[in-house]
């Protein structure tokens, strides 16, 4: 709630309708959600001319009663209306609270032409039996005839009720805050109120020692005065309370009321005597309590803040101060403490505690410093005025604030770029000036240092952006067809390549699958080939989902046997997700699972799921993703799989996965698996290269040829690719056969080979030199037999 008639001691605004200047506040981006306004047309000031008894009743009185440019009769009930007496008259066609109109009447057959008011009947006291008892209200002799008795009085207040956005900072929680704003929007400026005082010689040091030993309060100061007398406040500071809905008390409470809703920084006044000559500021105690002001017991817990004497607690720093250091009718010394706490411990406190008061709405919004110390310095001068204080000299004060300037440098084209419209240069130093933002223009670059009582603002060009825009006026900007670049749509990182994967494992009739990223102490067991740490929970929901996989093949073993069990026999399963280990290292992996038969046509044959297939698949991923010719297979290690029909998956010869069968002592059906890390991928992705199709013909060769059964697919392509040098442009394997016509301990492997050359076309004669000096190589490293030779 913001007074207008206390912004007015800041900024000049008789000239302004309070309702228009509503309308200009809210359309900056502060919405006023009502305007409130003690004014009543029709309310003069009247004086009883004559005070008659009713003809026709023992306590009504008809009065003639001069108001100004007339005299009018008048019936009046109350007890202590009489001749002589200024009064408040409400004429015909005013409208009293609770929409009670003045009409003139007839009262016992004598005419009245308005009634003679109490405080209560025009809503600003409340009708109490005291209020009541004491009849209508008597002015002072010297009131003038006429005039308006709401302005006389000084009730003449217009009130403005805000709906701030969370985002706004403490500045419009405050009168001197809302009063920059007002000068912003009419470029006027503000002037702060008067805070000089008279220090003594006698220096707070000799009587106060300060410690902080909690880094939740980086900002500290502490004053002493003495020789305070206790007593009513000034009119207008309780006026001024009251309109902002907070009590009256005496002078020395309402001093500090009064400056917080000034300046926006909450003081706290301790006596001085009951306090000691000590503070700590530390961290609660777990269990810790402390009486507070409303006289509850408080229990702390070691999140909250709290002011100490040394040992046991005397306030609950930001939210409530404690009852054993009150200020009562017989305090002479207080300690003025100003300071800054954490605001996100501030809130935690007021919402623990369910006690949230005005003072920890601030804190918890964040203050500035340099308020901090102009409310002290206010709060001195006030007491010193009103409450006969003698200020010591000097300050203790804790400061641990970063006092660095917050400052953005930006061309008008970046904040017309940003708002879609165009402000001039010209038009940019205006409203930087109406904001009262000091700011340097050199070469058409701006740098603006953002004011201390402004910490919603960050340095940077869009929160600059915001605020040009808003005193520009959003009101003013004229409706056109956005200008943007456009570009495509399209997913990145990791998402971008799942859902690729995930659209060719489906292609490739592979079904998906969704599991828990939480698994059982025995799932881990499985398939650590990658000697992760796993992430145990401290609490979990129940035992089989205790741990962070770092794997997805168990996960997929355990969906293999809900679908065996439930008649399913060909599965074939994929799954995309993260995992994570001990050091929080993220790894997304795709995995794969096949049983049974792969494929199936109407007649009856089938391609069975075999380590070839899933082969085949995992290639294809590969190839799909732009590593053909980069991955290659080894034989893997990990002992959860079959010994003889496994591969490690390596890219660029470095290991991102493996597949094969699963153990026959961890399931006896025939199973394969596969897992790649999607991580690596990613991070190995290189850029597509366009070959030009090929103007010449290929030729092909096959070549069996019978090994040894320990010698692996592998080593002989990599044989073959050394002795083809440039004119083999590929290698396939289309057939391993063991069986008839090849002995027990050997195998036979065909390769088919591709020969080109881009520039020409190549003869048979130099096709067959490459052919016989491969077979002869391969012969020769693998002690091999060329087959049908």
């Amino acid at each position: 709630m913001i007074s207008l008639e206390w912004v007015k001691d800041y900024i000049d605004i008789e000239d302004q309708d309070v309702r228009e200047l509503a309308r200009k506040i809210t359309e900056s981006g502060i919405n006023v959600e009502k305007v409130i306004t003690n004014h009543i047309d029709h309310l003069v000031i009247g004086e009883v001319l004559e005070c008659e008894a009713h003809p026709d009743s023992d306590h009504l009185h008809v009065c003639k009663v001069n108001i100004g440019d007339k005299t009018t009769q008048i019936v009046c009930g109350a007890p202590n209306v009489r001749k002589g007496l200024k009064v408040i008259v409400a004429t015909p066609g005013a409208v009293l609270p609770g929409d009670f109109e003045i009409k003139a009447s007839k009262i016992r057959g004598v005419e009245s032409n308005g009634m003679i008011c109490a405080l209560f009947e025009l809503g600003v006291e409340e009708k109490t039996e005291e209020n009541y008892a004491r009849g209508i209200e008597e002015l002072d002799k010297d009131a003038p005839v006429g005039e308006d008795p709401m302005k006389y009085l000084g009730y003449d207040d217009t009130l403005y009720e805000l709906d701030i956005h969370k985002h706004r900072n403490n500045d419009c929680y405050y009168h001197i805050g809302f009063a920059y704003e007002i000068g912003a929007i009419l470029n006027r400026p503000v002037k702060l109120p008067e805070d000089g005082i008279k220090e003594d010689k006698d220096s707070i040091k000799k009587h106060f020692e300060l410690k902080v030993d909690t880094p939740k309060c980086p900002y500290y100061l502490a004053r002493m005065v003495k020789n305070v007398k206790i007593g009513e406040s000034p009119d207008f500071i309780k006026r001024r309370l009251t309109a902002a809905g907070m009590r009256p008390i005496n002078n020395v409470v309402d001093i500090s009321n009064y400056v917080m809703l000034e300046y926006g920084q909450p003081l706290h006044f301790f006596d001085k005597k009951k306090l000691g000559d000590k503070i700590l500021v530390r961290d609660a105690k777990e269990g810790e309590e402390v009486i507070t002001l409303d006289g509850k017991n408080r229990v702390l817990s070691s999140k909250d803040i709290v002011i100490t004497d040394g040992k046991k607690p005397v306030c609950i720093a930001g939210v409530m101060g404690g009852e054993n250091t009150e200020v009562d009718e017989n305090t002479t010394e207080i300690l003025i403490e100003a300071a800054i706490f954490d605001a996100v411990s501030i809130r935690y406190t007021a919402a623990n505690l369910d006690l949230r008061s005005e003072a920890s709405i601030r804190y918890g919004k964040g203050l500035s410093y340099e308020y901090t110390d102009k409310a002290m310095q206010r709060a001195c001068h006030l007491l010193e005025k009103y409450a006969g204080a003698t200020i010591l000299s000097d300050i203790v004060s804790h400061d641990k604030v970063d006092k660095t300037p917050k400052t953005v440098t930006f061309t008008p084209e970046g904040v017309n770029k940003i708002l879609g419209i165009t402000i001039s240069e010209d038009d940019m130093k205006v409203e930087l000036g109406r904001l009262d933002f000091p700011y340097e223009l050199k070469k058409g670059v701006f740098t603006v240092t953002i004011p201390k009582r402004r910490l919603d603002i960050d340095p940077n060009v869009n929160d600059i952006a915001e605020e040009i825009g808003r005193l520009y006026g959003y009101q003013n900007l004229v409706s056109t067809v956005p200008v943007v670049p456009i570009r495509r749509g399209e997913y990145i990182g990791d998402v971008k390549y799942r859902k690729q994967v995930s659209k060719r494992l489906r292609r490739l009739g592979l079904n998906e699958t969704k599991t828990y990223t939480l698994v059982s102490p025995e799932m881990t067991k499985l398939f650590n080939y990658e000697g992760k740490e796993n992430v145990v929970l401290p609490n979990p929901m129940s035992v089989d989902k205790s741990i962070v996989r770092t794997t997805l093949i168990p996960s997929l073993l355990n969906v293999y046997d809900y679908n065996k069990k439930r008649k399913v026999k060909d599965i074939m399963l994929y799954e995309i997700a993260k995992t994570y280990d001990k050091a929080y290292t993220e790894d997304s992996k795709i995995c794969g699972l096949l049983a049974g038969n792969y494929a199936t046509n109407g007649w009856g044959t089938s391609i069975k799921a075999d380590f070839y297939v899933l082969k085949g698949i995992v290639e294809d991923v590969l190839d799909y993703m732009g590593f053909k010719n980069r991955y290659s297979f080894e034989v893997s290690d990990c002992s959860d799989l079959h010994p003889g029909i496994s591969a490690n998956i390596l890219l660029d010869r470095k290991k991102i996965g493996i597949m094969g069968r699963v153990h026959p002592r961890i399931l006896k059906d025939e199973v394969y698996v596969f897992e790649l890390s999607l991580q690596a991928l990613m991070t190995n992705i290189k850029p597509i290269k366009f070959k030009e199709a090929p103007k010449y013909p290929m030729i092909e060769k096959d070549a069996a040829f019978i090994l040894d059964k320990d010698i692996t697919a592998g080593s002989v392509v990599d044989t073959i690719k050394k002795a083809g040098g440039r004119l083999l442009t590929d290698i396939s394997i289309f057939d391993v056969y063991t069986g008839e016509n090849v002995d027990a301990d050997k195998k036979s492997i065909a390769f088919g080979l591709t020969f080109m050359d881009p520039t020409r076309t190549l003869t048979e004669e130099e096709v067959m030199e490459v052919f016989n000096k491969i077979t002869d190589k391969v012969c020769d490293t693998h002690k091999a037999v060329l087959r049908d030779k």
